[in-house]
């Protein structure tokens, strides 16, 4: 926590100087269509030491009896008695404008109450898009970056053993029909909504193109109708567009992560006029376990008891004034040098925020 602290005072005091912010269109801004689409499949992973489902997981024995039915071999689901054998989910990603024979990396996690999937083989399994069509097809042995081994009582587990990835492990089969190319405009989605940078992009994109094509449709969209020179050509526009450096309008942020006590304060945020009190009051209770032993041949019986003792500390209160303006860097200085906490920092951020001190947007994470 006080490494936190220092690395606060020390971020907030060499903090650099105000300037221009700038930044690639491509970094501020998303091309609306062009994304990756979520695939999803079920299937089996073979091979396994023992580390497989258990028999009472039993839509992993449906679904190995299944495969057999398939390779044309009859077997009762009630006579598989097999723990080489898992269920899993699998998961991916296709990528934008993916081609037919590309392959992509797979994520398999278990479904059942497999111990661990190392060194098992995922066998063919058909992905599906939101759609139910199929896009591509998974298989290949599993990467796992973990294990999990058991003797005599003790057992030892490292990392996560029940999911792993197959490394190009998906060959696309369907492509998502479209043509880029042929787009009579484009849109871009700024990362973060802000009117200014949306002008500003819109301003940059028209400087660049020399006419009126470009214009902020709100404070995160952008619209670019396609220029006569390059109708049919969108590709070559959206690369002369993407490196282009638009000047952003960075927000006066605090980052709070309340779970780690963890405070970033951008060097922009100023703190209203505000008296700050921080005291603390401390409570604790220690208990002290008795035996009472009765006396020789009384017949009596051991009894246990516990005596409790409570103490309560109550530290003397601090007091800190903050004059209007004050930067981020003084108020770390102040706060660090009265011992503040940097648990104690996000009670008093939050405070500071409810009382109209702080004249930035409070983020807690």
């Amino acid at each position: 926590m006080r490494i936190a602290a220092m690395f606060l005072v020390g971020l907030s005091l060499f903090g650099i100087p105000d300037k221009k912010v700038e930044a690639k269109l491509r970094d501020v801004a998303r091309l609306q269509g062009v994304r990756g689409n979520q695939l999803l499949g079920y299937g089996v992973v073979v091979g396994l030491d023992g580390t497989g489902d258990k028999d009472q997981t039993k839509f992993t024995v449906q679904s190995l009896t299944n495969l057999l039915a398939r390779q044309g071999i009859s077997v009762s689901p009630t006579a598989v008695k097999v723990k080489n054998v898992a269920a899993v989910i699998v998961t991916a990603e296709l990528p934008a404008f993916a081609k037919s024979g590309q392959k992509m990396d797979v994520t398999v996690s278990s479904t059942g109450d497999a111990k661990s999937l190392a060194g098992g083989t995922l066998l063919m399994t058909p992905m599906q898009g939101p759609d139910n069509q199929v896009y591509a097809v998974a298989q290949g042995p599993l990467l796992v970056g973990g294990f999990s081994a058991a003797a005599g009582g003790a057992a030892v587990t490292k990392n996560h053993p029940t999911a792993g990835r197959i490394p190009d492990g998906a060959m696309v089969e369907r492509e998502i029909p479209g043509n880029f190319n042929d787009r009579p405009n484009l849109r871009y989605s700024l990362q973060e909504e802000d009117f200014t940078t949306a002008i500003r992009v819109a301003h940059t994109i028209n400087e660049e193109l020399g006419e009126k094509a470009a214009r902020a449709i709100d404070s995160r969209t952008v619209e670019v109708l396609t220029p006569k020179e390059f109708q049919g050509r969108a590709v070559e526009l959206v690369a002369r567009l993407e490196n282009l450096s638009v000047q952003l309008n960075p927000k006066a942020r605090v980052v709070v992560n309340e779970k780690t006590g963890t405070v970033i304060l951008g060097s922009d945020v100023k703190i209203g006029a505000v008296s700050i009190i921080q005291g603390g009051l401390s409570i604790v209770v220690t208990s002290t376990p008795l035996v009472s032993q009765p006396k020789p041949f009384s017949q009596g019986k051991t009894e246990t008891a516990e005596k409790k003792t409570v103490a309560v500390v109550e530290e003397k209160p601090k007091t800190l004034s903050i004059e209007p303006g004050v930067s981020v860097g003084k108020l770390a200085e102040m706060l660090n040098s009265m011992g503040v906490t940097p648990r104690d920092m996000v009670a008093i951020l939050q405070a500071i925020k409810d009382a109209g001190a702080l004249n930035a947007e409070l983020r807690i994470l």
